[in-house]
């Protein structure tokens, strides 16, 4: 008689998922869908958020959204067996980013089930701002928070080493080594991007709606200049759509697409010679947009000046910067090294390096 193997199960806890616009959502479901391919294990996602539509079920993958932000509706979803993937920022469970209901129903849930490890992927750690702010009043709170949920997990990691640096204090000791691994493209990693050379001259603009307003609203000259440097024939923005775009940068038209499907980003993006970003450079290992554009080997061109290293990155080494693109003379090679250079940073926290890590702190 034959035996079936029961496939490996965890709980997966996000803000949201798709069709919500939130990079947490679709890096959490790009996570599962590579642990189910490479490791066999099956995901039930446990969605946060009360306002997410009734979906009971995406693609292969269970959902149950919590009806309430609660501590006992948390806790009537989870189940003794079964390793907690958590994945933390504070605004993604709670409107003031204190999600206090959330820590509370993981530590009972640990008291119950030592011998089942809680995992947390930490996005963020606790906001900052003016003091006129409640992010200025609250990051005490939101600091403690994060304390209690280093203390009741077992396995932590992150996408930034100041973060991790942070925790490591946080935790006194407890943490041998927490893995800092940049976040992967949300929309595909092609195994032969083309050379520069080989591409159309468009330049892509990508990402939620902040970020794109941003580029508009502040960076119209920066975008004017690299679009003169690089001969750029065609602007595209991907992306939800903006209640205001221009319709030209110069002589260069602006294509919108709205939001697409992500292998449809991922062709465009192949296409193109370059990706524009206004994001701020230290933390750029946070950002999927930054991501995708690494995936792709495109060119990344920031809109900001810096000299700071984060997380492996070099100014001008791996993105190139205005006081590059403004001095007028360019060379094909420097550029086409800029895209070699951060296609190879991306290579060592890609999908399936983050899922390697992830399997083996869910069940070793």
């Amino acid at each position: 008689m034959a035996f079936r193997i029961q496939r490996k199960k965890i709980h997966h806890i996000v803000p949201r998922l798709p069709p919500a616009v939130d990079g947490v959502g679709d890096y959490a479901l790009s996570l599962a869908r590579q642990l189910r391919h490479d490791y066999d294990i099956d995901t039930h996602f446990i969605v946060g958020d009360p306002a997410w539509p009734d979906i009971e079920q995406i693609e292969e993958f269970k959902t149950t959204k919590l009806a309430t932000r609660s501590t006992q509706a948390l806790l009537d979803r989870l189940t003794p067996s079964n390793p907690v993937l958590l994945h933390y920022v504070g605004y993604g469970y709670a409107k003031r980013g204190c999600p206090t209901w959330l820590i509370q129903a993981l530590e009972i849930w640990k008291q119950q089930n030592q011998q089942v490890h809680l995992v947390t992927m930490f996005h963020e750690i606790a906001a900052s701002g003016p003091m006129w702010t409640s992010a200025f009043w609250l990051s005490g709170l939101q600091r403690n928070l994060a304390k209690r949920l280093v203390n009741v997990s077992d396995r932590l990691l992150t996408s930034k080493q100041l973060y991790a640096e942070i925790l490591q204090g946080y935790g006194k000791g407890r943490f041998n080594e927490i893995p800092s691994l940049p976040v992967f493209s949300n929309v595909g990693e092609p195994e032969n991007p083309p050379d520069l050379s080989k591409r159309d001259r468009h330049l892509v603009i990508f990402g939620g709606r902040s970020k794109r307003a941003g580029v508009y609203q502040s960076s119209l000259d920066q975008l004017k200049q690299i679009c003169s440097y690089l001969d750029i024939e065609q602007i595209i923005d991907i992306g939800p759509k903006l209640d205001a775009i221009p319709t030209h940068i110069g002589d260069v038209p602006i294509t919108a697409t709205g939001s697409l499907p992500s292998d449809e980003v991922s062709g465009l993006l192949s296409k193109a010679i370059a990706g524009f970003f206004n994001y701020s450079p230290p933390f750029l290992g946070k950002s999927g947009i930054f991501a995708a554009y690494c995936a792709h080997r495109m060119l990344p061109v920031s809109a900001q000046m810096t000299s700071h290293i984060e997380d492996g990155l070099y100014p001008g080494q791996h993105y190139l910067l205005p006081d590059q693109y403004s001095a007028g003379a360019k060379d094909g090679l420097v550029l086409q090294a800029i895209a070699d250079k951060s296609h190879a940073w991306y290579q060592s926290h890609n999908l399936a390096n983050h899922v390697k890590v992830y399997q083996e702190l869910l069940f070793i």
